[in-house]
């Protein structure tokens, strides 16, 4: 019984060994990719049993996940996503989302960590689900949220869908990353974001 009662409270009484297993997870991703990594290797670069790791995590997708969360977002599953800036001037406050993600893509611990996480969702329906519901359903709301702001504030056409501009303003950086291709850079996501803005402006 006793042991039950440890395996049960085990996430929230070892919290340091959590966020060791995490950090361990997404530097063996970075470096060896998703394909290189497995539970066993972790496990030994962290220094804990693999019994351990089962325990908070059923296989190396959802571990891999929460990698990427905990170094995205900062908190790891448990955390929220800050919200987007709202300093009043649209344009610039999505250029300083979409320039921080070109940062991050430029990062190839990240861009290793991250293909290999997009991989695996592509191929396994139930971490897809996972990843929508806690990273991608998350950011897409945040980004709706700042642009039904901006419909408020007579800065966007307010019949415009908001899931459709969310796409328009986002999905050509997602793309050329995902396809190597296209200008990655700082400037290139500022005019990403100002071209699709001229599509979505009031009347």
């Amino acid at each position: 019984m006793a042991t039950e009662t440890q395996r049960s409270t085990g996430r929230r009484r070892n919290p340091a060994t959590r966020a060791t297993i995490l950090a361990t997870a997404f530097a063996v991703v970075a470096e060896l990719g998703y394909a290189g990594l497995t539970i066993e290797k972790v496990a030994a670069r962290a220094g804990v049993g693999k019994q351990t790791i089962y325990r908070w995590w059923p296989n190396k997708g959802a571990l891999v996940l929460d990698a990427v969360l905990e170094r995205t977002a900062g908190a790891g599953s448990d955390g929220a996503p800050a919200e987007l800036p709202d300093t009043g001037d649209l344009e610039a406050d999505l250029s300083a989302v979409l320039v921080a993600t070109v940062e991050e893509f430029a990062d190839p611990d990240f861009d290793r960590a991250l293909r290999g996480l997009t991989a695996a969702v592509i191929e396994d329906a139930e971490l897809a689900l996972a990843y929508r519901e806690r990273l991608d359903g998350p950011m897409r709301e945040l980004k709706k949220r700042r642009l039904r702001r901006a419909q408020e504030a007579g800065q966007l056409d307010p019949d415009v869908d908001l899931d459709l501009a969310v796409d328009l303003v986002f999905a050509p950086i997602a793309q050329r990353w995902t396809e190597r291709s296209g200008d990655l850079t700082p400037d290139g996501a500022r005019t990403v974001v100002r071209h699709a803005l001229r599509g979505l402006a009031a009347p």
